[in-house]
């Protein structure tokens, strides 16, 4: 074989390797684009149903609640009870509205997203979030911390549910920092994704933990809904971004939430 057909025979080769791989790179992209329509289809046509049943329930929840407060305004306060069975109406009233808070979660996680997305610098709504969240901050012993980009960080997104996302990851590190701590808050470019990053010095989560806590109805906590990680994920997916996490046990936990740059 000639020096030129042994060139032109690489060429071809490395050209057949090339396209193979861009055609697997595109062929890998298309599937995670339709398994993530599936689930959001899944989701809509869950929503749907759930939320129907949800409303059905508040309804009656409703009714429930105002005659309770009927009935504990009626109980005369001589009544030789009336101690013990004001309490009794007071501990139902608190659950009951335990109840419907819960409902009002699960509309909100199971409802359909509607984005409504326009350039925004992420240093000014971390800005805007370290601003808000400070008092709640101040009261849990909690510092905050945020660390500006030398350079405006654009990212084409709905402020109002990435603000909404962010929060409640800060609102979940500041629970998992009893004793106080530092909670930093920063936006990175590492195209093509534009990365907020929420870093605390709480109690860190286990392995087997972390597998779990973008899941629905998964908390560690007492009383809570195991919603507000769930929610947060669900904002960024609809996004098309990521959302990560790296943590050890002692020391704390770093979240990443990535978003497109457009």
């Amino acid at each position: 074989m000639g020096s030129l057909d042994y060139w032109l025979l690489s060429g071809w080769v490395l050209s057949l390797l090339v396209a193979g791989t861009i055609g697997f790179f595109f062929y890998r992209r298309q599937i995670s684009l339709e398994r993530r329509t599936r689930h959001a289809e899944r989701l809509a046509e869950l929503g749907t149903l759930t939320g129907g049943l949800a409303h059905e329930i508040k309804n009656p929840l409703s009714t429930v609640q105002l005659n309770l407060q009927l009935l504990r305004e009626d109980l005369p306060n001589h009544h030789p009870s009336y101690s013990r069975l004001s309490q009794r109406l007071g501990t139902v009233q608190q659950e009951t509205a335990r109840l419907r808070e819960i409902l009002d979660d699960f509309l909100r996680y199971a409802g359909r997203i509607e984005l409504d997305c326009k350039e925004v610098n992420l240093n000014e709504l971390l800005g805007e979030l370290v601003d808000f969240f400070a008092p709640q901050a101040q009261v849990s012993r909690v510092q905050l911390r945020l660390e500006n980009a030398d350079e405006p960080v654009r990212a084409k997104v709905d402020a109002k549910l990435i603000k909404q996302a962010v929060l409640n990851l800060m609102i979940n590190a500041s629970n998992a920092m009893p004793n106080g701590g530092e909670l930093i808050l920063c936006a990175t470019i590492d195209k093509p994704f534009a990365t907020i990053h929420v870093t605390d010095t709480g109690t860190g989560i286990a392995p087997d933990v972390a597998a779990k806590i973008f899941q629905a109805y998964y908390s560690t906590k007492r009383g809570g809904t195991g919603l507000g990680l769930a929610m947060a994920k669900r904002i960024v997916d609809e996004h098309h971004g990521e959302m990560t996490v790296e943590s050890e046990l002692g020391k704390g936990s770093h979240f990443q939430i990535k978003l497109p740059i457009s």
